[in-house]
């Protein structure tokens, strides 16, 4: 029996993209990033003045729902001018800001 806990991981794996996946373009990682930490506080109807954690729970440590998610994602789509892919989205992509920003950045959908 293989015990996944101890298995390491390829880094962009570790970083939220799927081994196999397509390269995440940085620059619209960090601009996921940054936007995500920008409008999260709106969609959860928090006033804060305090900085959200590249590495805060989204589920555990803020408290963002199915619903919230859907509208996240949707501003961030708006704010980042991109079409993203929400099709093959799972919880571990939701852990962190960080790894919402690696799966955003590695689903964008290409309008062309």
């Amino acid at each position: 029996m293989t015990d996944f806990a101890t298995q390491s991981l390829p880094a962009d794996a570790a970083a939220g993209s799927p081994a196999g996946a397509p390269a995440a373009d940085a620059g619209l990682r960090a601009r996921a990033e940054e936007a995500i930490r920008l409008l999260l506080p709106r969609v959860l109807k928090q006033e804060s003045d305090e900085s959200i954690a590249p590495d805060a729970a989204l589920v555990d440590d803020l408290g963002l729902t199915s619903g919230a998610t859907l509208e996240l994602i949707l501003e961030l789509e708006d704010h980042l001018d991109v079409q993203v892919d929400v099709e093959t989205i799972e919880p571990d992509d939701l852990r962190s800001v960080t790894g919402l920003a690696a799966f955003i950045a590695a689903h964008v959908v290409d309008e062309g």
